[in-house]
């Protein structure tokens, strides 16, 4: 018997959609559509390289003074620091104030796992809540790094295709002190829905009244609305409100540079004389998992952050991208609507960001797999990315006749 027969099979939960591209890729139908991808494509349905990195790479390409060495192991410090700014503003009273602690990671997934570990191995933190639909990798990472006691608190309203906010609030009030609390800073994912501005507040006053610990996953700034500062509202908020917190950042989605991993873990403190201590604990919880990052799409991100000419260039990239994703939203509304498909669709347009909860059944999903040749997740979620002006009459129908031959 093999040494490896004592292994169990792992969850297909996490490999969803990769089995899903791996379906859609084998399929004849000259019909097919990809709405389960979690990147951005054009209109041709291509992945589009942002031409201000194309232009950054060359620039990185002539400068012989480059090498090849290790980066630190907290990363490149030109790309951390950009990176903080861009997230907390330009005015931050924290940044100014030395309360502020950066750290590249693995791109958002790293950032995570690297804040997983911290909390539970330093700061001796053990529950953590995540919305009850959220990016299936939030539980994994936290499990892996440490924590054993894994919760949700309610997030989306299934009949009303919006946030269960009251049910969402009576949870954290329930929660036990020091909890962690993973929050979305935009773009929710997968449903797409944020809290206003409002809702925040109040989430903001729980949290602190019951004493939890909150930490944002912050993987859409910029490509949900098109607006830096609007997309970041929720963590300066809390930022500006004198919380502590961590906040994970992903440049996969608004630079593009989903296989260079290039992401930033900042840590808010209260006390900049504990910083000496946080930063020699992430050091070595670092050096133990990939002993430092990688250098290439930390430059490349470094380059158009600190340069004011390429800084421009990139916020018209994703003002591109967050708009035709926006248009998408507006049009397979409008086609749901013209068909008179049964139900109410404004949830398409009032959620932002990649993805889309369309409420529909796994069994109504089942049949536009199977029947239309369109592949998204079980959940009905779909990536507007995947739609364009090619398919989107196709995805509307075949969304209609699911509603209609299967009804909820």
């Amino acid at each position: 018997m093999s040494t490896f027969a004592k292994v169990p099979a792992g969850s297909t939960i996490y490999t969803q959609a990769f089995a899903l591209t791996k379906a859609f890729q084998d399929d004849k139908s000259d019909k097919k559509v990809n709405l389960s991808v979690g990147a951005y494509r054009t209109d041709d349905g291509k992945p589009w390289v942002l031409p201000v990195v194309r232009k950054a790479e060359i620039m990185l390409a002539n400068d012989e003074t480059l090498n090849k060495e290790y980066l630190p192991v907290l990363g490149l410090e030109e790309f951390t620091s950009a990176s903080t700014k861009m997230l907390l503003g330009g005015g931050s009273k924290a940044i100014a104030e030395g309360k502020v602690i950066s750290t590249q990671t693995l791109s958002g997934t790293g950032a995570l796992r690297v804040a997983a570990e911290f909390l539970s191995k330093q700061m001796n933190f053990n529950t953590f809540y995540y919305s009850a639909q959220t990016w299936e990798n939030h539980g994994l990472i936290f499990m892996n790094a440490g924590f054993t006691d894994g919760r949700t608190y309610r997030y989306w309203d299934a009949e009303k295709r919006c946030i269960d906010f009251e049910g969402f609030k009576e949870d954290l009030n329930n929660a036990p002190e020091n909890a962690v609390i993973i929050l979305h800073g935009c773009a929710h994912n997968p449903t797409g829905s944020d809290p206003t501005q409002e809702q925040w507040k109040e989430l903001a006053q729980i949290i602190k009244s019951r004493k939890l610990f909150p930490l944002f996953d912050c993987a859409y700034q910029g490509f949900a609305s098109g607006d830096l500062d609007k997309d970041a509202w929720s963590v300066r908020y809390f930022a500006e409100s004198g919380f502590e917190l961590l906040c994970c950042q992903s440049y996969a989605k608004n630079f593009g540079l989903y296989n260079e991993r290039v992401g930033n873990l900042v840590i808010l403190v209260s006390d900049p004389s504990v910083i000496p201590n946080v930063k020699s604990q992430l050091l070595l919880v670092v050096r133990a998992m990939y002993s430092n990052p990688p250098s290439h799409g930390a430059r490349i991100v470094a380059k158009v952050l600190n340069s004011p000419q390429l800084y421009e260039e990139w916020k018209t990239c994703i003002v591109t991208m967050a708009e035709r994703i926006i248009r998408m939203r507006k049009q397979l509304r409008e086609k749901l609507e013209a068909l008179k498909t049964p139900g109410t669709w404004s949830h398409i347009t009032t959620q932002i960001g990649m993805f889309s909860f369309t409420g529909l059944t796994p069994k109504q999903v089942e049949y536009v797999v199977n029947e239309c040749h369109i592949y998204m997740m079980g959940t009905g979620r779909i990536s507007m990315c995947g739609i364009n002006s090619s398919n989107i009459d196709h995805v509307a129908q075949s969304i209609h006749d699911a509603v209609v031959k299967i009804p909820n």
